[in-house]
């Protein structure tokens, strides 16, 4: 039997969506979790003379036509890890809030890159930023074909968030057997402050010791995973996105500061989102529970 909170899937039926289950299904065979598949059924609506209305009163077919398209996903989930318990449902509501509520009673929320329907621009427009700022749970956006062999990258700036996000990543090293690399973009003085190239290696080590300090409790708690910093002088985004290339999973803070302040709140996280070469995972701290 599943052993915690299962991981939701944002699911449409797309390239993405499918992409987004498979990786689910491998995470919960490594975890023994249940895997819940959700279509949110999103009225679209226009401005009227009393506010907003339905374009469209959805009808028994089209809803049909979505507890089909779950049923499908369903059946070729259970041929693909048949050893995964799975269910699927329909909700009325946003993709973004829909999401947002049932993580709450999820273990991780699962996205693919792009969608369509309900899901459709969950990535270039503001569902993307609600979903990975708001979730209640760590948030995985599946993008690129992941790799079945390398690191799990985790950018740190030593915010509480990015604690969080190397627990999390430690976690997935463990579950994975891979190594897991901490990258840290370290920010050079202004041009007028220029250091010395001497004094910008001395920094660049006293910046490599403090964060091997960071490094050092968590080895003791996953003595498995072979662990490694990386301190680059390179803008957070691009350090991330190269990081990266040939990954597993890329994992993130959802707040930052320093090196990663916005992350998930501006061009930053847009980039990472569309450009990185690997599933993105964002992770915030869960609120205690009434």
């Amino acid at each position: 039997m599943p052993t915690q909170q299962p991981i939701v899937v944002g699911y449409d039926g797309s390239d993405g969506a499918d992409a987004a289950l498979r990786w689910a299904l491998d995470d919960a065979a490594r975890t023994n979790t249940a895997v819940v598949l959700v279509y949110a059924f999103e009225w679209r609506t226009v401005a009227g003379q009393i506010g907003l209305m339905p374009t469209a009163w959805p009808d028994d077919s089209a809803r049909e036509e979505a507890h089909k398209l779950i049923a499908a996903a369903l059946a070729r989930a259970g041929k693909l890890r048949p050893e995964v318990t799975v269910s699927g449902t329909v909700v009325d509501g946003t993709a973004a809030g829909v999401l947002v509520d049932l993580s709450y009673q999820a273990s991780l929320t699962v996205l693919g890159a792009r969608g369509r329907s309900a899901f459709a621009d969950l990535l270039v427009g503001s569902a993307s930023v609600a979903v990975s700022a708001h979730a209640h749970c760590p948030v995985v956006v599946v993008r690129g074909e992941p790799a079945t062999r390398g690191p799990v990258v985790v950018g740190f700036d030593g915010s509480d968030c990015a604690q969080l996000a190397v627990e999390f990543a430690f976690a997935q090293a463990a579950l994975r057997g891979s190594e897991l690399r901490l990258v840290h973009a370290w920010a050079r003085p202004a041009p007028y402050w220029q250091l010395p190239e001497g004094d910008v290696r001395e920094g660049l080590r006293a910046e490599q010791t403090e964060l091997e300090q960071v490094l050092l409790g968590w080895r003791g708690s996953y003595p498995q995973v072979s662990s490694s910093v990386h301190v680059v002088t390179a803008p957070p985004s691009p350090a991330l996105v190269d990081a990266s290339d040939g990954a597993q999973l890329v994992v993130v803070g959802s707040r930052g500061q320093g090196g990663f302040r916005g992350l998930l709140l501006g061009s930053v996280s847009q980039q990472l989102l569309h450009y990185a070469h690997c599933p993105v995972a964002v992770v915030r701290e869960r609120p205690a529970r009434m």
